[in-house]
């Protein structure tokens, strides 16, 4: 896609986006109480991977004012459906306390929560050797807290999410066998089925495309196979972002593309980014229905940093910039929206604390808006259509990165690096 057509498609949505939220309420507001089948997959509910911790430390909690200033925001950018984890910190409970403040004040406004229970393998980030075979005693705790919650806003919780990226091996600190996740989703669903909990929430777990049996064949166990019997639908998280630098085949340069300009180089490998999540996406469902099994799949996480000192800047693969950031955006939500697929994308705000001893990290620059209450490119025509008009964070309305000029933004494209050598 050249740049002109990009911006005007980007414009096009915005302003038909704010313009209609201005109009009339959702629809489906006014039709009673909403279930998570009915929203998930839905293109009237844009999803979102949200954090709302600003500072390096991660010990200052969000106050509620502050998650009430961040939901209004993700409303303005037409998002109704959030994804947060790690329920036994203030945030999680607190999030829900200021959608359900928000809703009382203003019975249009729409939001509903995927909660997800933090699940640890036994000796998780101690000194001890974790433990894989065996899992946390925390667990039961995180388990019961999301319960509780759910039971307490039952009008907003409507996924439960067992673990975070808790089966994927690579997650060496805590990762847990199948079986443990199966072992809390049946509990849950168990509740579901004795009323405890409402038939409107789906269980499930977030975790990587290969821990769902989309990649390697060392993760088609038996109880994988059953976890997929018990969840209402697969979570998935795929990141091109990522795999830039560590599969990187799909982001070179090919031959034939040689002859392109820079930013047509660029522009041909955030397709090439866009269809490496849908093979990753592809190999989930053929999995999953080699085992006869049929269940909806959607996307528990998916972005893209702006910023890194590290693998994936100047000196690595040349992933980061905001130009990349709003194209892979843009293809993401495309096609989501055409396949009924909802995406939580990751994330809606920088937090500085995921990277705390390193600032240019780029854990910490996966957000659409950064600290300084700036837009970042793909929401520059949010900003034009007036979505966030009226609106602030820390104090400070929302404006655009570099000041909204484009062509001081394309200066800062990078053209995507083979020459480098991986070394990790």
């Amino acid at each position: 896609m050249c740049f002109k057509i990009f911006i005007a498609v980007f414009a096009f949505i915005f302003v038909v986006g704010c313009n209609s939220k201005k109009k009339a309420k959702s629809a489906s507001a006014s039709s009673g109480t909403m279930s998570a089948a009915t929203i998930l997959g839905n293109p009237e509910y844009l999803a979102i991977s949200y954090g709302g911790y600003r500072y390096i430390n991660h010990d200052l909690e969000p106050t509620i004012a502050e998650l009430k200033e961040d939901m209004t925001l993700l409303a303005a950018m037409g998002v109704k459906i959030l994804r947060t984890y790690k329920v036994h910190l203030p945030q999680a409970g607190n999030i829900l306390k200021a959608i359900s403040e928000l809703k009382k004040k203003d019975a249009s406004f729409e939001m509903y929560v995927m909660l997800g229970a933090w699940i640890d393998c036994k000796n998780a980030w101690t000194e001890r050797a974790p433990d894989h075979e065996n899992e946390s005693e925390r667990n039961a705790i995180e388990i019961a807290t999301a319960v509780a919650l759910a039971k307490q806003y039952p009008d907003i919780v409507k996924v439960i999410a067992v673990g975070n990226e808790a089966m994927v091996k690579w997650a060496t600190s805590y990762y847990v066998q199948p079986r443990v996740i199966l072992k809390w989703v049946q509990y849950l669903q168990q509740l579901k089925k004795s009323k405890v909990l409402s038939r409107d929430v789906w269980i499930t777990s977030s975790d990587d495309f290969a821990a769902w049996g989309g990649g390697s064949v060392d993760y088609h166990t038996p109880d994988l196979e059953k976890l997929i019997n018990a969840v209402d639908y697969i979570s998935m998280h795929t990141y091109a972002f990522h795999n830039s630098h560590y599969n990187p085949s799909f982001w070179e340069v090919p031959e034939f593309e040689k002859g392109l300009s820079d930013i047509e180089k660029v522009d041909a490998a955030m397709l090439r980014a866009k269809l490496f999540a849908m093979t990753q996406y592809k190999n989930v469902k053929n999995y999953m229905l080699s085992l006869g099994l049929e269940k909806p799949i959607h996307i528990g996480e998916s972005g893209w940093a702006t910023k890194s000192n590290g693998f994936y800047g100047e000196q690595g693969s040349n992933a980061t910039d905001e130009y990349k950031q709003g194209l892979f955006y843009q293809h993401i939500r495309d096609w989501t929206k055409e396949e009924g697929i909802s995406c939580f994308y990751f994330e809606a705000f920088d937090e500085q604390w995921k990277d705390a001893e390193n600032p240019l990290g780029s854990e910490n620059h996966f957000g659409l808006i950064n600290l300084k209450g700036e837009a970042k490119y793909p929401l520059w025509d949010a900003v034009d259509a007036g979505c966030f008009k009226g609106l602030t964070r820390n104090g400070k309305h929302i404006t655009k990165t570099y000041n909204g000029d484009e062509t001081l933004l394309l200066k800062g494209v990078l053209v995507p690096n083979i020459k480098y050598k991986r070394e990790n």
